[in-house]
This record gives structure tokens, C-alpha cells and sequence, in this order.
């Protein structure tokens, strides 16, 4: 794998440089953050508690690689670890994206009724009771608002997920 790296062009190894990747994975999240921002706010497109809960995962994971760009730690087994943690983060906004792709390709007959809001969610059941209600999904998490290239948000944020968590244990491996 070192080969393939060795042949790209020197300005862009440094994507694949342990230090440099992760600050470019953090810039990556802050992107895709970015990304759903203006679509919140330019183009009118409402997130649901779903499209919440995967923005948070995404900016814990932004956060994380952010840290461990700015650690750069020498021994292998905290690279490892590092990894590790980025990659879990991944994975649980992966989960989220996962169950928010299936409510998108559930027959709307089937779908479960649209929830309250957030704030009531949280005042009412408290933080766990409200992740729990949170993650059973709703019938806004079922709506599909705006797709680039056929695939809708939720999807594009599954295949980002995958990506930042292979990315994350990639690196670890880096010098």
C-alpha cells in the first residue's frame, strides 16, 4: 500500500501522512457540517432528530480527528488508539445513518407516526428516554427532502461515515 502512496504526486501525500490526514479528516467533518448548515439555512430543508443526531456524530468525529492531529503522538499504540476512537465514533453515526436509510425505504403505510420536537423529548423522558423515542424514528425521518445524484442525505452520510472510519484506521497505520 506504501508503493501506491509512494507514486502519487508529492502535493498529495500528505493526505495520507498520519498528522496531516487527520487534520484533513477534521476539515472533512467540518465541510460536511458546513454542508448541512447551508442547506439548512439557504435552502429551507428542516434536519429531523435523526439528521440531529448525525450531525453530532459527525462533529464529535470531526472533534476527535482534531485532536489527534493536534497530539500527533509518537507511540504506536496511541495512533492505534486514536484510530480506534475516530473509528467508533464513525461507526455509531454510521448506525444512525443506517436506521435513517431504512425509515427513508419503509412504505410510508408503514412508517411510525411523526413525533414531537426535540425540546419536548428531552424535558419530558430526559436524555435516554428521548435517544430511545429518538432512534425508533418518525414519520419526518422518513421524508426524503433533497437527493444528489438519485441518493438522498441520509445515504450520503452512510457512504461519508464509511469513509471517515476507514480513513481513521488507515491512518493509524500511517508514520
Amino acid at each position: 500500500m506504501s508503493s501506491l502512496i509512494d507514486r502519487l504526486p508529492l502535493r498529495l501525500r500528505w493526505i495520507f501522512a498520519r498528522r496531516w490526514g487527520n487534520a484533513f479528516g477534521f476539515f472533512l467533518c467540518a465541510a460536511l457540517l458546513g454542508f448541512g448548515y447551508f442547506l439548512q439555512l439557504v435552502k429551507g430543508i428542516e434536519p429531523c432528530p435523526l439528521c440531529i443526531l448525525q450531525r453530532l456524530c459527525l462533529f464529535v468525529t470531526g472533534v476527535a480527528f482534531l485532536v489527534a492531529a493536534l497530539h500527533h503522538p509518537v507511540r504506536r499504540w496511541a495512533a492505534h488508539l486514536y484510530g480506534g476512537v475516530i473509528c467508533a465514533l464513525a461507526l455509531t453515526g454510521l448506525s444512525i445513518a443506517i436506521r435513517h436509510v431504512w425509515l427513508q425505504h419503509t412504505p410510508e403505510s408503514q412508517r411510525p407516526a411523526c413525533g414531537p420536537g426535540l425540546e419536548f423529548l428531552f424535558n419530558t423522558f430526559g436524555p435516554l428516554g428521548s435517544l430511545q423515542r429518538i432512534l425508533r424514528g418518525s414519520g419526518e425521518c422518513g421524508a426524503v427532502d433533497w437527493t444528489f445524484l438519485g441518493y438522498s442525505i441520509p445515504e450520503w452520510t452512510l457512504v461519508w461515515f464509511v469513509i471517515l472510519s476507514v480513513y481513521a484506521v488507515f491512518l493509524s497505520f500511517r508514520d
